[in-house]
């Protein structure tokens, strides 16, 4: 019906038939196993563990991973499509691979020793296992340079002290990346990465945060309070954190990007499937002018953000230069669910305002994706630094 015709807006000529397979396989689960589901696990802010386990079975929580550390081998073209997809069915859930496939496997697998790879890659792609990525406190957020949390070599160990907030799938982790400073004089080149196994001794879970939107994710603070690990827990090279970070979070933002997609596309879904069905003045309210305009802005908005997504990820897949067009398209695509998201509950009318009609859950949903893994004003600061730099050279 009117849902599956939406659908040919993006067709599959435009696709490698993998990645058209991926993304028939990954629409199927989304509509069987999350849209059913998916106001429920807002509703009890329920960690979707079965669904979690199966997507690892389908591959989706190691998308680019290599298969000899139990990956499925895939590119990142196929990642953001898979993402899209389950964030459609529930973005809570497409948040969850997605801070597991960019921010925790990602710099493991571009900075981590092959001891690491196979201790810290392996058991976290079939779903039994996520990991979270610490980076964010509670006195600096965008400024990633300024790690208040502290790393001090005893011995063998790394001792860490210090708080790290708003971190993504932090109550249902085994491990985490953390940033932590190792020498304050030298600033943000003092910053080093390290692998922090959860649960461990001197690491404790603040409350779960009660958030507006994506609530079937868990957002807690980490807290370390003399909490050890073994120095060979250092990923990278000492001093080498900031750049890991910064590294990590261009790629994060095609998985964000493709979240608001998934909810952009539920909310455009939503309301065309509506307006086709709500009679006003005789005639389906499809039949009007304003909301047709509606829905022809919100088709624009989105299949622009999809394919600045789709840009940003082929170049990652070919080896090249990417930072400007992730962040264009994370701010995009954080922007066209927004609005979309929007303009579907106005659509809707006053069943886009009861919770009854999944609107308004994706109007909660699509507002963090301009905040998290950079905010839109960041986004706009990466893309004029990027810009510049290229008219100057």
């Amino acid at each position: 019906g009117c849902l599956r015709r939406l659908h040919t807006v993006y067709q599959s000529a435009e696709l490698p038939e993998t990645h058209r397979m991926l993304r028939q396989t990954c629409r199927d689960f989304a509509e069987k196993e999350l849209m059913p589901l998916a106001a429920q696990l807002d509703k009890e802010h329920r960690f979707p563990a079965e669904q979690v386990k199966k997507m690892g079975g389908l591959g989706l929580l190691a998308m680019d991973v290599p298969e000899e550390y139990k990956g499925a081998g895939l590119d990142y073209l196929a990642y953001s499509i898979a993402v899209e997809e389950i964030s459609r069915g529930c973005a809570s859930t497409g948040v969850i691979i997605s801070v597991n496939n960019s921010l925790y496997l990602g710099p493991i697998l571009k900075f981590g020793s092959e001891e690491q790879k196979h201790k810290w890659i392996a058991p976290f792609t079939g779903g039994e296992k996520i990991g979270c990525f610490a980076l964010s406190e509670p006195g600096n957020g965008s400024d990633a340079g300024a790690a208040s949390t502290v790393a001090r070599l005893d011995g063998d160990e790394w001792v860490l002290n210090g708080t790290k907030a708003w971190i993504t799938n932090a109550w249902d982790a085994s491990a985490t990346v953390v940033f932590a400073t190792t020498d304050k004089s030298l600033k943000h080149k003092g910053i080093s990465a390290f692998l922090v196994p959860m649960p461990t001794a001197g690491l404790s879970l603040g409350k779960k945060e009660d958030k507006l939107g994506i609530r079937a994710s868990s957002t807690a603070n980490l807290i370390f309070e003399d909490c050890r690990i073994p120095k060979a827990n250092l990923l990278g090279q000492l001093g080498m954190g900031f750049k890991i970070a910064m590294q990590t979070l261009d790629a994060g933002r095609i998985g964000i990007a493709s979240q608001a997609l998934g909810i952009a596309q539920a909310a455009l879904d939503c309301a065309v499937d509506y307006a086709e069905k709500r009679m006003a003045f005789g005639s389906p309210i499809t039949k009007l002018q304003a909301v047709q305009f509606k829905l022809a802005d919100m088709a624009v908005a989105l299949e622009g953000a999809r394919l600045l997504t789709w840009r940003a990820a082929m170049l990652k897949d070919n080896g090249k230069p990417f930072t400007k067009e992730a962040a264009m398209a994370k701010l995009a695509a954080s922007e066209a669910a927004t609005a979309i998201a929007h303009q579907a509950i106005q659509i809707l009318g006053g069943m886009g305002y009861v919770t009854e009609m999944p609107a308004e859950r994706h109007y909660r949903d699509a507002r963090i994706t301009e905040i998290y893994e950079g905010t839109s004003e960041i986004q706009r600061l990466v893309i004029a630094g990027q810009l510049l730099k290229a008219y100057r050279s």
